[in-house]
């Protein structure tokens, strides 16, 4: 689950990271009551989305004075920002932070996150700062520094800390500030099961402070049961509306930009599926995981979910039944299609557990479903289909 950055700076504050003073608003009504607890006469004002690449794309801008603040925030209010992670559709920007504006004398990348090969917590540092890391990594990999940490109840210890930060080369007292920021971004990890902690660009002011200037935060979806403080900052507006009702079902739901649609049980098998349909030239229109133990209601809402994407044109379902039995999927599908009124091709691939049960309600529905002796012959089948 992702987060805004005016909600993972409040985060920061919360365990003591140095963050820039600032206020959220979702009305440009507020602006003028909320900056009265700012400090500085300039301000930068950022749209709140969730993606990077806001810059480029105008969604931040640095503002000398109120009259032109609000001027500017009408403008970016409501206002649909396109970058390279929103996709050609972009995000409508329906809230602002507002920050005192801050002068930069460096800019540094700092990030902490799960590394899932090694277990450990991973510290990248880098002082190309600002930039896309992505493309630092690319051109000049030797400019980014990982040092991975063991789990452990009280963090790194202090020469852990210290190649943590070496590459910043600050001086004794920037390195307290530094080595107190890893501390809290350790905590972050762990007390609110973070993935990901992002901070670029991390900068070093005209008064040699050291400032979080950007902040981009990640958790984990399948601990957040027990965080109901991070919950509580999910934001709708930036989610697909496809994968919300997904989260309702307890369905694993990613939408794509494909013409398959895809219905599978377990995640490499889905992962496997979608690489084959790739094999015989065409994309998948999803990712979707129903799970071991689908109910027949669970699988007749994901059949509704693929089905409401107008980009698919045939559904390919792909089942190993061990602990899901075929027979209770077959169900499931047969209810949806027929309550949908089904009007795409229907490849089904079944195997394991009651998988001639489930073959039986299939071909009894009167339903135009194409049956599959494997995953080969089922991907090659959908894809001749639908063309």
């Amino acid at each position: 689950m992702n987060i805004h950055e005016h909600q993972a700076k409040e985060i920061l504050k919360e365990y003591g990271a140095p963050v820039s003073n600032g206020v959220v608003i979702l009305s440009v009504n507020e602006i003028k009551d909320k900056i009265k607890g700012l400090k500085s006469t300039e301000f930068v004002l950022k749209a709140q989305i969730h993606a990077g690449g806001r810059g480029k794309a105008g969604g931040v801008k640095l503002i000398k004075d109120i009259d032109t603040l609000e001027i500017e925030a009408n403008k970016m209010m409501g206002k649909v920002l396109i970058t390279h992670q929103t996709g050609s559709a972009g995000k409508e920007v329906k809230r602002l932070y507002i920050e005192e504006a801050s002068d930069i004398k460096k800019e540094f990348y700092f990030s902490c996150l799960i590394d899932r090969e090694t277990s450990k917590i991973a510290f990248i540092s880098s002082t190309q700062g600002g930039m896309d890391i992505e493309k630092v990594a690319a051109e000049t990999p030797e400019k980014i520094i990982t040092n991975k940490i063991e789990f452990k109840n009280d963090g790194p210890n202090q020469d852990e800390i210290e190649n943590i930060i070496s590459v910043f080369k600050l001086d004794e007292n920037q390195k307290k500030t530094a080595s107190n920021l890893v501390k809290s971004l350790y905590r972050i990890v762990l007390e609110k099961d973070a993935n990901l902690i992002e901070i670029n660009p991390l900068i070093i002011n005209k008064d040699n402070k050291i400032i979080c200037l950007d902040a981009k935060m990640n958790f984990d979806d399948n601990a957040i049961y027990r965080r109901p403080e991070i919950l509580k900052l999910r934001d709708l507006n930036e989610e697909d509306p496809a994968e919300i009702e997904a989260s309702k079902h307890d369905l694993a739901y990613i939408k794509l930009n494909g013409s398959i649609g895809c219905m599978v049980n377990g995640a490499g098998l889905a992962m496997a599926t979608m690489d084959i349909i790739k094999l015989y030239g065409k994309e998948p229109a999803n990712f979707l995981d129903v799970g071991g133990g689908a109910s027949k209601e669970k699988v007749s809402a994901a059949f509704k979910l693929i089905l409401s994407d107008k980009n698919v044109k045939g559904i390919l379902i792909n089942i190993f039944g061990g602990i899901m039995r075929c027979d209770i999927l077959a169900q499931g599908v047969v209810e949806a299609a027929k309550e949908i009124n089904l009007s795409v091709p229907l490849v089904v691939r079944l195997a394991g557990t009651n998988f001639k049960e489930g073959k039986e309600i299939l071909d009894k529905s009167n339903l135009k479903i194409l049956s599959a002796s494997d995953l080969n012959d089922a991907a090659k089948k959908i894809v001749e289909v639908i063309k």
